[in-house]
């Protein structure tokens, strides 16, 4: 039983992954790179050179990538590592058997909206299988034990001047369509990853704490784990609620306590949630 829902999951990330290259190279081909618009990452190196050599794309992209990925392969994990290799060779042959393909716009702003969406929706889809298709990330991995900078820094760093670069070979306008697009792929990466129903978990402090645990699961349907806190400066006993919610019904759980009670504190922060015990309950 263990061996086929391993076998499953491997069958089930491979098609993620095929999916995910398949929507970034049409986001690449059909969109950005017809009009010059260039991503972020080793891709968007690939871009660039491929432009200037006139050489595929998909050569530059696994030929730049592997490196990065053998390089890291003591960091990254064999899993992460033969996921990634798929990917980037998926992306490879998707962006190379597109390429004759003639673009769906030639208007910049759409083709920047779109492509930067549909590129988006599959870097997401890979990451969420447990892959990567910049090897920009691996060195970032790297060098984060040796320098102060946080991987998401050094990762922007590359970014920057990789986009920047693309004034130089398409002009200024280009690279600042090339920026706008890789904020959208950015900002769809994190909606596929995280899922639109992103999780909150808020922690409230309040002298009413019974009254709100009771309207907390009557109106929102969630359950909450009740501690016990002791205050710095009062030395006094507190009780705190805390609790997970959706974006979505944040806005309604601080309606919720701030009606029964206007002094309680709350605080709210971005929490990623596995199990099962987080699922809605029935509303009364």
């Amino acid at each position: 039983m263990a061996k086929s829902e391993n076998i499953k999951a491997v069958i089930i990330r491979a098609l993620m992954i095929i999916v995910g290259a398949a929507l970034s190279s049409i986001g690449l081909e059909i969109f950005l790179v017809p009009n010059n618009i260039i991503d972020g990452g080793v891709v968007g190196i690939s871009i660039i050179t491929s432009h200037l050599t006139h050489l595929p794309l998909g050569l530059f992209t696994f030929m730049f990538n592997l490196p990065f990925f053998l390089l890291g392969y003591k960091q990254i994990g064999k899993t992460f590592l033969f996921s990634t290799l798929f990917a980037v060779s998926c992306l490879s042959i998707g962006v190379t058997v597109l390429h004759p393909v003639s673009e769906v716009t030639k208007d910049v702003f759409l083709a920047t909206i779109f492509g930067g969406i549909i590129n988006g929706a599959g870097v997401g889809t890979i990451i969420r299988a447990g892959g990567s298709l910049d090897g920009t990330e691996v060195v970032a991995i790297i060098l984060d034990k040796k320098l102060s900078f946080s991987i998401g820094e050094i990762v922007m760093f590359f970014n920057v001047f990789i986009l920047s670069s693309a004034g130089f070979v398409f002009g200024w306008d280009r690279a600042m369509y090339s920026l706008v697009a890789y904020f959208l792929s950015f900002k769809v990466i994190d909606i596929v990853t995280e899922g639109v129903d992103e999780s909150k978990a808020a922690t409230i402090i309040s002298d009413k704490s019974e009254e709100i645990t009771d309207a907390v699961i009557a109106r929102l349907g969630r359950g909450v784990t009740l501690l016990t806190g002791k205050g710095g400066y009062s030395k006094g006993s507190l009780n705190v609620i805390y609790v997970v919610v959706s974006r979505l019904e944040l806005a309604k759980l601080k309606k919720i306590v701030l009606e029964i009670d206007s002094n309680a504190l709350v605080t709210i922060g971005n929490v990623e949630v596995a199990g099962k015990k987080y699922k809605k309950k029935a509303i009364h």
